[in-house]
């Protein structure tokens, strides 16, 4: 079994219709799906690769080595406990955003990944302008909810830069802990040589196969209700591997601290709108409050809590 993947250039041809069906089906049944001939150019995604891989080995690789995770993985080995580490994830991470200091001086970095993820962020807006339309919402319906209305350009867009270096012993330790994601729709960039992702299909652990110069895309948390459950965000994972150092760049398109996250009207069958089990009505912000306590919990109680807010 395999994710779906999808030809993105075919939506502009007689195939529009059959596209957008495969894109709704990946968003319903799947919560993942696999863009190929999405528009990125790929000498810029070339370029994203050397750049970050450079990063990695010149300036983060050492560091890794005396990390946390080294250091309670060889505790762990030395008490001879055979107990895994469940509390922490075999990965070297940091965080891309519009008003934070990147931390990289690779020449080209800075340049690149600036270009990157204004591609990245004009894909996420097609992304959802194509799931208003699949599920009949208005024409520009989840980008404004996300940006807290109309015309504002207050969303958050993110890219987390990860790597997760090989592992002597992947048994015993988590590349990132299985969870579902907070925000709005994800895109993946990940590598094309090592695998390791994984997500949760019908109670099994189904992989996320490599493929060269794909954009990976699934839905968070937020699409999940604004959708009105229609589409689901979906448990993933990351496996440590022996061999191989796995990168990783996910950009992530939420909504501001300040917008407010409801299913659309237009979704809700009027009937039940007040049964107290539907998704809750709340301030992002407040959701990414409780979900920095329960990342990898399940989501449902982070819902319960958040209506209680």
């Amino acid at each position: 079994m395999a994710i779906p993947v999808i030809d993105f250039s075919k939506l502009d041809g007689e195939e529009r219709a059959k596209t957008l069906n495969q894109i709704a089906n990946g968003c319903e049944e799947w919560g993942f799906f696999q863009l190929v001939n999405h528009g990125i150019p790929e000498e810029l995604l070339e370029r994203v690769k050397r750049v970050c891989s450079e990063c990695y080995k010149l300036e983060r690789e050492e560091s890794f080595k005396s990390s946390k995770p080294v250091k309670l993985l060889n505790d762990l080995l030395e008490n001879k406990s055979g107990e895994k580490l469940e509390n922490l994830d075999w990965e070297d991470v940091f965080l891309l955003h519009d008003n934070n200091e990147w931390p990289s001086n690779i020449p080209g970095f800075k340049e690149t990944m600036a270009e990157y993820r204004s591609e990245l962020k004009k894909l996420a807006e097609k992304v959802m302008a194509l799931m208003d339309e699949n599920l009949g919402l208005p024409e520009g319906y989840i980008k404004a909810a996300f940006n807290g209305g109309e015309g504002l350009e207050k969303a958050f867009f993110g890219t987390k830069v990860s790597h997760y270096p090989p592992c002597p012993h992947p048994e015993l330790v988590n590349g990132l802990r299985a969870h579902t994601d907070a925000g709005g729709v994800i895109l993946l960039f990940q590598d094309d040589q090592v695998g390791g992702l994984q997500i949760l299909k019908d109670g099994q652990w189904i992989d996320v196969q490599p493929l060269h110069n794909s954009i990976v895309i699934n839905t968070g948390d937020q699409i999940e209700v604004l959708s009105n459950g229609k589409y689901k965000s979906v448990w993933h994972r990351i496996l440590a591997t022996p061999n191989g150092n796995r990168r990783s760049i996910a950009s992530f398109y939420n909504p501001s601290l300040e917008a407010t996250i409801a299913p659309a009207a237009q979704l809700v069958d009027k009937a039940n709108q007040e049964v107290e089990e539907g998704y809750p009505k709340f301030v992002f912000g407040d959701y990414m409050s409780v979900y920095a306590e329960q990342k990898f919990l399940p989501k449902e109680p982070r819902f319960q809590a958040v209506r209680a807010v």
